[in-house]
C-alpha cells in the first residue's frame, strides 16, 4: 500500500480526459468544447497538447452548471427527489469467488462520477471492500470505528460516527474489519436474551438516521448466509445477485435461495412484517463470451429467471484483474497503462451493468 501509493500513502483519484467527460454527462465532446470556449465553463487543467482533464469535483461542478442552464435539466441530476425513497441494494452470493466486491466498487464509483451521492456499506468480517478504498483495517480499525459499532447490542454508535469519507467526490463508505464476525455469536445471545430491536431491524434503524444525505447504499455482503446478510437484506430495497454462470455455482445459487427464501419468512414472523423489494436482479460476472459452456449456463439461467436475469455481464477481464492488482478499480487506472482495446472492453461491460440497473433504480423512483 504504501509503495503503490506514494508519496502520500494513500489513494487519490485520477483526472478525466474531456471524451470520458462528455459520456458521463451525456454530451457530446463538442459541445463540452464550445461551452469552455464561449466561457459557461470554468478553464481546467490543460496538458502540453491542450486537453483538458477534469477532477471528480469538476465535472461535479459542470453537472451543476448544466442542470442550471442546460435542457432537460433533469436529466443532470438523476438522484432523489421528494418522496423517493433511499435505494439500499445487497450485492449477495453464498459463493465466495462471484464478484461481489468487484461488482460493488465499480457500481459505487460509476454511480459517484454520474451524480448520484453514494454510501457503500462493507459488511464482509475479510474486509476486502475496505481495503480497496486505501484503509488498512487491522492497523486503522484495529479498535473499532467500522460498522460493527454502529450494529452491535452494547455501547451501540450512531452510523454517522463510522462513516468515513474516500478520495472519490460523492462517494462514501462504512468500512469492516475482523470483530464484525462477533456480531454473529453476539446475535445469537441477543436473541435468546429477546434483546430489542433485534437483528433484522439493526441496520435499517441505523441507516435512517443519514438516509437524507444519500441516494444509493450498496452493501458487499459475506459469503455466506448468517446473521449479517440477514441483517442487510431486512434493511434492503433491492438485491442483486452475482452468479459465475457454471454448473456449481449456479446449483449453490440455488441452494442460496432455497435456504434465504425460508430464512427470510422465519425474519418476517419475528418483526411482524413482510421484508419486500423493489427489485431482485442477477448479474452474470466473470463472463467469457468465447467460452462455449459457460455461454450456455447463461442462456439456462436467462431460460428460467427471464428478465431478472441483467441483459449485460460483466466480463472476465485482464484489465480488471490487472487493476485489482493495486486495489484500484478500471475507473482509476491510468488507461494509457493498459491496451486500449483491453481497456476498452472493461469499461464498456461495467459502464453497460451500472447503466442497466440505474434504469432499474429510476423505475424504483417511478421514472422512465
Amino acid at each position: 500500500m504504501k509503495i503503490a501509493f506514494e508519496p502520500e500513502e494513500r489513494k487519490s483519484l485520477r483526472r478525466f480526459s474531456s471524451t470520458e467527460v462528455a459520456s458521463l454527462l451525456r454530451v457530446s465532446t463538442s459541445n463540452l468544447r464550445n461551452r469552455h470556449k464561449d466561457g459557461s465553463f470554468p478553464e481546467v487543467h490543460t496538458d502540453n497538447r491542450g486537453h483538458r482533464f477534469y477532477t471528480a469535483q469538476e465535472i461535479d461542478e459542470l453537472r451543476d452548471i448544466l442542470g442550471r442552464t442546460g435542457k432537460n435539466v433533469e436529466s443532470y441530476r438523476p438522484g432523489r427527489r421528494e418522496g423517493d425513497r433511499l435505494q439500499v441494494i445487497s450485492v449477495v452470493n453464498f459463493k465466495g469467488g462471484s464478484s461481489k466486491t468487484t461488482a460493488t466498487i465499480h457500481l459505487a464509483q460509476r454511480y459517484a462520477l454520474r451524480g448520484y451521492r453514494v454510501l457503500v456499506l462493507d459488511l464482509d468480517p475479510q474486509a476486502s471492500l475496505t481495503t480497496f478504498f486505501g484503509f488498512r483495517p487491522e492497523l486503522e480499525f484495529a479498535e473499532g470505528g467500522t460498522i460493527y459499532d454502529a450494529l452491535r447490542y452494547e455501547e451501540q454508535v450512531p452510523l454517522s460516527a463510522v462513516i468515513q469519507k474516500t478520495y472519490f467526490h460523492k462517494l462514501d463508505m462504512v468500512p469492516a474489519g475482523l470483530m464484525l464476525s462477533e456480531y454473529e455469536t453476539e446475535t445469537a445471545n441477543a436473541l435468546a436474551r429477546r434483546v430489542q430491536p433485534i437483528f433484522a431491524e439493526r441496520l435499517a434503524l441505523a441507516l435512517e438516521e443519514v438516509e437524507a444525505n444519500y441516494d444509493i447504499v450498496l452493501i458487499d455482503c459475506p459469503p455466506q448466509l448468517g446473521f449479517l446478510t440477514l441483517t442487510a437484506l431486512a434493511a434492503s430495497t433491492g438485491l442483486l445477485v452475482t452468479v459465475v454462470p457454471g454448473m456449481l455455482d449456479i446449483a449453490s445459487m440455488s441452494q442460496f435461495l432455497k435456504l434465504a427464501s425460508e430464512t427470510v419468512k422465519a425474519v418476517e414472523e419475528a418483526i411482524g412484517r413482510r421484508v419486500t423489494w423493489d427489485f431482485v436482479k442477477f448479474l452474470i460476472t466473470r463472463y467469457e463470451p468465447s467460452d462455449g459452456p459457460q455461454t450456455q449456463m447463461a442462456g439456462y439461467l436467462r431460460s428460467i429467471l427471464a428478465g431478472q436475469v441483467m441483459t449485460e455481464p460483466m466480463l472476465k477481464s485482464t484489465a480488471i484483474s490487472d487493476a485489482g492488482m493495486t486495489q484500484q478499480t478500471v475507473y482509476e487506472v491510468d488507461p494509457s497503462q493498459f491496451i486500449r482495446k483491453t481497456i476498452d472492453r472493461a469499461l464498456t461491460s461495467v459502464n453497460g451493468v451500472g447503466d442497466e440497473l440505474e434504469q432499474t433504480i429510476q423505475m424504483a423512483w417511478g421514472r422512465r
